[in-house]
């Protein structure tokens, strides 16, 4: 797998416009009419520098989880990993973004695609965690 480490978030940012679209049916407008509030994406992932980091994903063993190919995730290195959460961790030196299977002495990083077999970690085996994955986003359009 290969992930791309894009780095941390800057503090602040430029806050966009938040919209509201409750209509259920009918013309919909962006108007200032709609708008709730403005708000930077720092503030609506509820994301804390400097322990946050962009990462880019470089396969699809996560797309059981929603997490494709390409996809950016926010990795919060200050979150302790717990069993069942998505981490992006390294596997003697490998890069992984899995989901954590711990019980009892077994360490299991599993894929969310039957693709990719899940992964027991042997003692003699490196894994270093590097965070838990917070939010993932998407691109729809082509840039």
């Amino acid at each position: 797998m290969s992930l791309t480490i894009l780095g941390p978030l800057l503090p602040g940012g430029q806050k966009l416009p938040f919209y509201s679209l409750r209509k259920a049916a009918g013309p919909c407008s962006l108007s200032d009419d709609h708008i709730q509030k403005h708000v930077s994406l720092g503030e609506l992932f509820n994301i804390d520098t400097p322990h946050v980091y962009l990462i880019r994903v470089g396969d699809d063993s996560m797309q059981g989880a929603g997490i494709f190919c390409g996809d950016l995730v926010i990795v919060d290195r200050s979150l302790y990993a717990e069993h069942d959460d998505i981490v992006v961790a390294s596997l003697n030196d490998e890069s992984v973004c899995k989901r954590l299977h711990m019980r009892g002495p077994d360490v299991i990083l599993k894929s969310e695609n039957p693709k990719f077999p899940p992964r027991r970690v042997l003692d003699s085996d490196d894994l270093m965690i590097w965070g838990v994955v917070k939010h993932s986003v998407r691109a729809h359009a082509q840039a």
